[in-house]
This record gives structure tokens, C-alpha cells and sequence, in this order.
């Protein structure tokens, strides 16, 4: 692919639309995000809080510690935290910077305040709508579709931003309905070097940090470390392991920021530490290195394209399936090898249930890195799971479609039933 080809140009946008600092679940960021800007809006510290939250929201926010708030969980948590202490303009990052006076005081502020939380009945997977009261003054914020989306703004009945919201277009990105595996590996192997390191090397450091933390410290269940105490020692342990840790860290709390994909840290995680343990194993140089992250990174993307954001289906599956197509870049590098390793990934895992963010997801990871190292295998082997098989369809994008399917339309009944049981309803 050439610089001046216009999918070259639509690759590093997405790349740079994606893959974004983070610190904390994405979910109660985005919650404690809205709130800040809700609370700038207003111009002072609310008194009382309306929260109405689309029920992925709630499903991924009730079970995960919110950072710098001293181990407390749940939207109540995440709302303080942005009204208390929250910086609008750090966005993902909005209670990074949390003094510990700040975190006392999102306690005192919780135990004070009225924040009710409603169940929203929005058409849309991904909708949070905060409103905030001084007195007799309010404000209102709403973000549909992904985390930092702000597309309302109200204050004392003057409307300050509206933007038109469409149910299967995210306002403001690129469209991804270009992106096809072949593409991507294109892309990977032709991007000039200089255009993604720095974008890539950040997601080097943070999330190997944090993996790094799961291991040394206890969070979680621990799955990480549970992993290299009861398994014999091989780099495909490591890798999931490795994986497994930085999600540990992340839902128990740890304040170091990862780099998201998709919109989830856990995805970012998934996508990037266990292609990035693989080529420091095997010694490959830098370049290498790079170009493996992109394509991981890119086939993540590619598969939540079709699936939506928020789903029942579990989306560390699809970014354990694209670690894989990373190792296979790293170890073969041809598109046979990379399309077979993704469908023979998500042949084995795909329909693994997200219940939430919580301390299981980093089992999960776990799950889709080693699946996705198994599709690779089964490959080297002459081993393949064919058209028909399933859900499998013959080809990496008809597989991608039948994925797609599954994840956005037929497990929204399985969405609202998941609800219901967290929320015993």
C-alpha cells in the first residue's frame, strides 16, 4: 500500500482514533467524564444528581472498582469522582490526577448527596444522560455511542450543543467499513514506521507496565499469577498470563493508565501484550515488532466493528483472536496463516458472555489469548475448522460477518438477561 493510496490515510486515523491513554475501567470513566463536564456546565459542585444509563452501561460499571475513590464501586462512585475531582479535559484520563484530600472527599460527598441512578430507555447500547442541580439551576450531559461522544449539552433551558445521533455511525470517526483482513496486513506491512511508533510505543509502555504490576502485586483474583504457579513455564503460558495480569491490575482499582482499543482497556490489553511477550522472546527487531501490533491492533478493531462496542459477547474474544493474528504475523506473516489462526480463534471461543467489568474478565483474556494461539497452532498443523462448521463460514470476512451477527443481533436478548440477573430483577 502506498502513502498516497487513501486507506493508508484512514488506517492511521482509526489507529489514532482507538488507541487512546486510559486510566480505569472505560465505562465509569465515561461516566465520571460526563460528570465533570456536567458539573463545568453548571458552574458549581451539584447538590443532586439524576443519572439515566443504558443497561451495558450499568452491566459494565456496577462490578469494577473506580480508581482514586479508595476501592468503592459502581455509577454513584463514578459520578463523585468526576463532580469532586474530575478534570474534563483529560477526558479518559479525568481522575488520574485524585489528591488523597480529593478521594476523601468523594466519600464525604457520596454519603451526602442524592445520585439516582436510572435504567434508560434508549434505543442506544451505549447511552449515559447526566443531569446535575444547584439549587434551582441544572445542567445536562449526555454521550452516546462511545466514551468521550458528547452530543448534548444543556443549561437552565438554553441548549448549548446538539448533535444529530445515528444508531450504526459513531459522530466524528472514520468509517471502518473499508477495513478487510487482506487490507490490514497491507497496511502492516507497507505503514511507514515513523507514522505509528509513537502512537505504538505508548501502548508499549503502559500496558506492559500495568501487566507487569499485575504480576508483582495481588489484584483480583490473581489470574495472572495463578497461571505461573500451576502451569508448566512456555512463552504461550507468559503470554496469557501476562494478558491476564494487566486486567487484574486494571479491575481492581490500579491507577496506571493503559492504552484502550475499541473502547476498552481490557481489549487494548489483550490486543498488544501478548504479541509484544512473543517478539521479545523470539528477538525480533523493533520494525517487526511494530508491524505485528498494527495488524493485531487493526483486526481488533475490524471484528467490533460489526459487533458494536457493547455487546453480550465478550470482546477480549475478538482481541485474544487478533493477539494471535499478531503471533502469526511474528512467526509466518502470510494471510493464509493470519486468516486461518482468526477463524480457527473465534471457531473455538466465539459466544464467551460479557457480564460486566469485573475481575473474571482477566479469566476470560486468558481464554481468547490462548484460543488465539491454538488457532495459529492448528494452522501450522494443516488443521482448520471449514465453512459450515458452526457459525464458520468459508473465508475470513464471512466469518467475520456470521461473528458480527452473533455479537450485535443474536445476543441482545441474551444482554437484557444478563441484566436482569445482575441486578436480580
Amino acid at each position: 500500500m502506498q502513502k498516497t493510496d487513501a486507506n493508508y490515510e484512514k488506517c492511521l486515523k482509526v489507529l489514532k482514533e482507538e488507541l487512546l491513554p486510559a486510566m480505569g475501567c472505560t465505562e465509569p470513566i465515561a461516566i465520571s467524564y460526563c460528570a465533570a463536564v456536567a458539573r463545568d456546565t453548571l458552574g458549581a459542585l451539584p447538590d443532586r444528581i439524576v443519572i439515566e444509563a443504558s443497561g451495558n452501561i450499568i452491566k459494565n460499571v456496577k462490578s469494577v472498582i473506580v480508581p482514586n475513590t479508595g476501592n468503592m464501586k459502581g455509577i454513584p462512585a463514578a459520578a463523585a469522582a468526576g463532580v469532586v475531582a474530575g478534570d474534563a479535559e483529560k477526558k479518559l484520563e479525568v481522575i488520574s490526577s485524585v489528591t488523597k484530600e480529593q478521594a476523601a472527599a468523594i466519600k464525604e460527598y457520596l454519603e451526602k448527596t442524592e445520585i439516582d441512578v436510572q435504567l434508560s430507555s434508549s434505543p442506544y447500547i451505549f447511552d449515559i444522560f447526566i443531569t446535575v442541580y444547584k439549587n434551582d439551576s441544572y445542567a445536562k450531559v449526555r454521550i452516546v455511542n462511545y466514551h468521550t461522544n458528547i452530543v448534548y449539552i444543556e443549561k437552565d433551558g438554553e441548549i448549548l450543543q446538539s448533535s444529530v445521533i445515528n444508531c450504526d455511525m459513531e459522530n466524528g470517526l472514520t468509517d471502518r467499513s473499508f477495513l478487510s483482513v487482506e487490507l490490514i496486513l497491507d497496511f502492516a506491512n507497507s505503514v511507514d514506521i515513523s507514522d505509528i511508533k509513537d502512537l505504538l510505543d505508548i501502548q508499549i509502555k503502559y500496558n506492559m507496565a500495568i501487566a507487569d504490576e499485575g504480576l508483582k502485586n495481588s489484584y483480583g483474583a490473581n489470574i495472572g499469577s495463578v497461571l505461573l504457579k500451576h502451569n508448566e513455564n512456555s512463552l504461550k503460558l507468559r503470554a496469557k498470563a501476562m494478558a491476564a495480569a494487566g486486567s487484574d491490575a486494571r479491575m481492581s482499582g490500579c491507577v496506571m493508565p493503559v492504552v484502550i482499543n475499541s473502547g476498552s482497556g481490557n481489549q487494548g490489553i489483550t490486543a498488544s501484550v501478548p504479541v509484544i511477550v512473543y517478539a521479545r522472546e523470539m528477538n525480533v527487531n523493533e520494525e517487526k515488532m511494530y508491524r505485528a501490533l498494527v495488524l493485531s491492533n487493526l483486526i481488533a478493531i475490524h471484528q467490533k466493528t460489526r459487533i458494536g462496542r457493547l455487546s453480550a459477547y465478550c470482546g477480549a474474544i475478538n482481541a485474544g483472536a487478533a493477539a494471535g493474528c499478531g503471533i502469526a504475523y511474528l512467526l509466518d506473516g502470510s494471510l493464509d496463516a493470519i486468516s486461518h489462526t482468526l477463524v480457527n480463534a473465534l471457531a473455538i471461543v466465539s459466544g464467551v458472555i460479557c457480564d460486566g467489568a469485573k475481575a473474571s474478565c482477566a479469566g476470560k483474556i486468558a481464554v481468547a489469548v490462548d484460543a488465539g494461539i491454538l488457532g495459529y497452532e492448528m494452522y501450522c498443523e494443516n488443521q482448520q475448522f471449514f465453512g459450515g462448521d458452526g457459525i464458520v463460514k468459508k473465508g475470513a470476512e464471512n466469518t467475520l460477518v456470521s461473528v458480527g451477527r452473533l455479537g450485535h443481533d443474536g445476543m441482545k436478548e441474551t444482554d437484557i438477561e444478563i441484566l436482569h440477573i445482575m441486578i436480580d430483577k
